[in-house]
């Protein structure tokens, strides 16, 4: 899927299953929440938390999956409100990118193994 179709798929989601756009002070506050919830899967199957419930850590990474695209859904529904097309947005940041880090990282003794 192309990110411009997901913009498509998920505006029409929303004019017609979510009844309209939440506003975008809400979406952002959503997708800051979102994002936590990616952090606390991340530090309990990757850093040194613990799940609560052991049984939880059997289904981390279908849960983890799911958060991502939690976290997706609401960066696209603040995109559509905002006018931003992420195809555009994506490539233009990658190009910016490639010129400003062309030798940066190569040059990182900490990158090196």
């Amino acid at each position: 899927m192309e990110l411009s179709e997901a913009q498509r798929i998920v505006d029409q989601w929303i004019t017609t299953i979510g009844v309209k756009y939440y506003g975008e002070l809400t979406n952002t506050a959503i997708l800051m929440e979102e994002t936590g919830e990616v952090a606390r899967l991340m530090a309990r199957m990757y850093g040194e938390q613990s799940f609560k419930n052991p049984k939880d850590a059997d289904t981390a990474k279908d849960d983890l999956a799911d958060e991502f695209a939690d976290v997706l859904f609401v960066l696209i529904c603040l995109a559509n409100q905002t006018g931003v097309d992420l195809t555009d947005a994506l490539r233009k940041n990658l190009d910016k990118k490639t010129r400003r880090d062309a030798t940066r990282h190569k040059n990182n003794p900490k990158l090196r193994d």
